[in-house]
């Protein structure tokens, strides 16, 4: 299905502009065209994450040449053609590093069990194995591991914000985030050298509402796909990492404690929690209803 037909906004002119999946938590997305949904966020986001000895996750915040860390989802289906493929296709991970390569099983079936540590939570995944270990710590210049998050390990959501059925991978904390353009525009109004919405890491990005609009989110239907809004994210030290060349400096976090601030954070974009599964293509209305 092409993704720039048969396509209309929703019933508020809201559209589906973006759509982004990141294999490995902190490197580098993959732009979609259409993605499948499944039970904690697009297929394959954040199911790979990069973890030092002790099991802890390790991420741009400490990293910021992780930004350099490419990845690429290479599938003898759908996935090589701008979707995610689904979650029972084989494929390869690849992993790109200054124009070193490394593939990797997308699913990985076996590997030592590790414990690890993402934010508050402890999580049982695989260890990918010593190609992927001797490749990142090269990378990174530090002793790191990469695992994954099989279907049998069961990360929940913050039961205070969401139901004890939901689950998330890797990610910070929900499976999905949505971002929106005026937003980002409006960044840019602050900033000397504007930036692009990679700096932010959506999953989501509309177009049709205005700057900030999505703070107020309440559900929300983009396609068939049902959606509720349940927490605004609060931004770091990642948002002034350039995502092309890893340098960090000083912009769009501080345009943002200057102009949007809830709670005395930082705020951009709007975490989600699915309430349906299927697929999405970038052209796909958005129908936004206000909390109740």
């Amino acid at each position: 299905m092409s993704a720039s037909t048969n396509h209309h906004p929703g019933s508020s002119g809201v559209t589906l502009t973006g759509l982004f999946v990141y294999p490995v938590k902190s490197a580098r997305g993959i732009a979609l065209r259409e993605a499948t949904l499944g039970d904690r966020g697009i297929t394959h986001d954040r199911r790979f994450m990069v973890v030092d000895e002790k099991g802890h996750f390790v991420t741009q915040r400490e990293v910021p040449r992780m930004a350099l860390l490419g990845t690429a989802i290479v599938d003898a289906g759908e996935g090589a053609h701008g979707s995610t493929p689904d979650a029972g296709h084989t494929g390869e991970l690849v992993l790109s590093y200054e124009g070193q390569q490394l593939a990797l099983p997308l699913l990985p079936a076996s590997g030592p069990e590790r414990r690890v540590r993402v934010f508050k939570d402890e999580v049982d995944a695989l260890d990918v194995g010593d190609a992927a270990r001797d490749f990142l710590s090269a990378a990174l210049g530090r002793a790191v591991s990469l695992v994954y998050m099989p279907d049998l390990s069961r990360r929940q959501v913050d039961p205070t914000r969401a139901t004890p059925l939901d689950l998330v991978g890797f990610a910070d904390g929900f499976p999905y985030l949505l971002a929106n353009e005026s937003s980002l525009a409006a960044v840019n109004r602050e900033l000397t050298t504007p930036v692009t919405m990679e700096r932010f890491r959506p999953n989501f990005v509309i177009e049709g509402v205005p700057a900030y609009a999505e703070d107020n989110f309440g559900a929300l239907t983009i396609g068939a796909l049902r959606f509720e809004a349940v927490k605004t994210c609060s931004r770091c030290v990642i948002v002034n990492t350039d995502q092309r060349t890893g340098h960090r400096e000083k912009g769009p976090l501080e345009a943002l404690v200057r102009t949007h601030v809830i709670g005395n954070r930082p705020i951009f974009g709007q975490n989600l929690v699915a309430r349906s599964t299927g697929r999405l293509a970038v052209g796909d209305p958005v129908d936004v209803t206000p909390p109740s």
